[in-house]
This record gives C-alpha cells, sequence and structure tokens, in this order.
C-alpha cells in the first residue's frame, strides 16, 4: 500500500519560510512526478507546485512563483517544497500527491496517492 507522508508545517509569521517534506513508502517516488496542493477553508484545493520523476521540470502556480521551490532527493525518496516570503494567504493543508507517471501535472486529478496533509499557518 502506497502511503505518502507531508511535514514541515506550522505557524510562521508573514515574511517567514517553512520547508514541506514528503515522504513515501510502499513505493519509491523515483520514477514519479509529485505534486504539492493546498486547500485553505472555504477555498478549492488547488495545485502548488510539482516536479517531475528526474526533477529536471518543474510547475509553480503563478501565486507562488518566486517564492516556492519544489525539489525531490530521490535516493531518499523524499520531495521538499520550500516556502519563502509566506503571506497570510499561503495559510492552508498542504498536501503531497504521486502520480502513476513521471511528467508533472498542475491538477489533482492525474495524481492517484495522496497524503493527509500538514497544516501551514501564516499569521499577519
Amino acid at each position: 500500500q502506497v502511503q505518502l507522508v507531508e511535514s514541515g508545517g506550522g505557524l510562521v509569521q508573514a515574511g517567514g519560510s517553512l520547508r514541506l517534506s514528503c515522504t513515501t513508502s510502499g513505493r519509491t517516488f523515483r520514477n514519479y512526478a509529485v505534486g504539492w496542493f493546498r486547500q485553505a477553508p472555504g477555498k478549492e484545493r488547488e495545485a502548488v507546485a510539482a516536479i517531475n520523476w528526474s526533477g529536471g521540470s518543474t510547475y509553480y502556480a503563478d501565486s507562488v512563483k518566486g517564492r516556492y521551490a519544489i525539489s525531490r532527493d530521490n535516493a531518499n525518496d523524499t520531495v521538499y517544497l520550500q516556502m519563502n516570503s509566506l503571506k497570510p494567504e499561503d495559510t492552508a493543508v498542504y498536501y503531497c500527491a504521486s502520480r502513476d507517471g513521471g511528467a508533472w501535472y498542475g491538477a489533482e486529478q492525474y495524481y492517484g496517492y495522496w497524503g493527509q496533509g500538514t497544516q501551514v499557518t501564516v499569521s499577519p
């Protein structure tokens, strides 16, 4: 059974940084694309960033470009989301997800494996 586990969330002041990690068990990440998504209260879940199997291609939502960076360590089956210059509107539950394919997609319907999420709260 494939399981994804996010970590690294928490409370941070506006302008601060956090790094989220996503690890997997039951199936290696190294051949598959991984995405980060978030869902704020009362809003639909949205794609934030995604990375292809090798790390050579990435996607960012316009709202996080220049502030977030997605990366992966295939040797350790971990995908990271570095979040800088955080804003209160970044507050959400952040999820990582993987898919059965090496290319990234910026939409959740392409991802079949999901973590439980980690809360990120940015105070003004």
